[in-house]
Parts: structure tokens; C-alpha cells; sequence
């Protein structure tokens, strides 16, 4: 299937809240109905109505997530624009699932099995050993 070609003068004609375009990367977005869910909201993307938004979306840092959502809502390419090699390639989305669980796994850190042992059981035979000493020294006292 052919991707449908645009200019920049073209993409130029759609920077209303009703109707709005722009470029990233040679692809021509049309995200008039992603405005409310912008995560920014929707004054920054209406800021780039119509331009080439490549920088800015790029000094963000956008998520996977985020970069797959160009897919999603491309309506062609840039005239003139050739592609990189990594922008031709699909991005893999890593979208959390809504009703998914998440847990953290606490790893063998490498310990021996008996210094848990040693651990709980040798300040245990050093305060037993006090006590006994005490009590020894203490029956053996005189009392007058």
C-alpha cells in the first residue's frame, strides 16, 4: 500500500483543536483525536499544529509506548523525507496491561545456607552464656 504524500505547506492547513496535524520523523500525523489524552495536554500539541515537531518530540524523551503511537495515528509521509533505517523499523510496544499484577523477586544473593545460622544462633550462645555466668557468680556470693 502506498503511502499518501504530503507538504509541509499541506500539513500547514490542519493546526486547529479540530483538526490537527504534524510531522515527526517524516510522518505526517493527523492527532486531532489524541488531544485529550496527551498526557501534556492538549496546548502542547496544538503549539505544533501544522509544523515539523521532530525536535520537540525528541527533547522530551518520549516512551516505546509513545513512539508506537506515531504508527497509530500517521496519515502519510513528508515529501522529501527519506527514512532511516531506524525509523522504518517497528518499535516494540511494552504497554503495561491494565489488570496485570506486577511483583518483585528477591534473589539468592549468594550467602552460605549456614551463615543464617550463624547469624541468629551465635548472638544467641553469647547472651546465654551471660546470663549463666551471672547466675553462677551470683549464687556463689556470700550474703551477710
Amino acid at each position: 500500500m502506498a503511502e499518501r504524500v504530503f507538504t509541509l505547506s499541506q500539513v500547514a492547513q490542519h493546526k486547529s483543536k479540530k483538526d490537527c496535524w504534524f510531522v515527526i520523523n517524516g510522518r505526517v500525523l493527523n492527532v486531532t483525536k489524541f488531544l485529550e489524552e496527551h498526557p501534556g495536554g492538549d496546548e502542547v500539541l496544538i503549539e505544533s499544529a501544522g509544523k515539523d515537531a521532530t525536535k520537540d518530540f525528541e527533547v522530551i524523551g518520549h516512551s516505546k509506548a509513545a513512539q508506537n503511537l506515531l504508527r497509530k495515528y500517521q496519515v502519510g509521509v513528508l515529501q522529501g523525507y527519506t527514512f532511516k533505517d531506524e525509523d522504518s523499523k517497528e518499535v516494540p510496544s511494552k504497554e503495561p496491561k491494565k489488570k496485570e499484577m506486577s511483583a518483585f523477586v528477591i534473589k539468592n544473593d549468594g550467602i552460605p545456607k549456614y551463615a543464617a545460622f550463624v547469624e541468629f544462633f551465635v548472638p544467641l550462645l553469647v547472651a546465654g552464656s551471660f546470663f549463666c555466668y551471672r547466675y553462677l557468680t551470683r549464687a556463689t556470693q556470700i550474703t551477710y
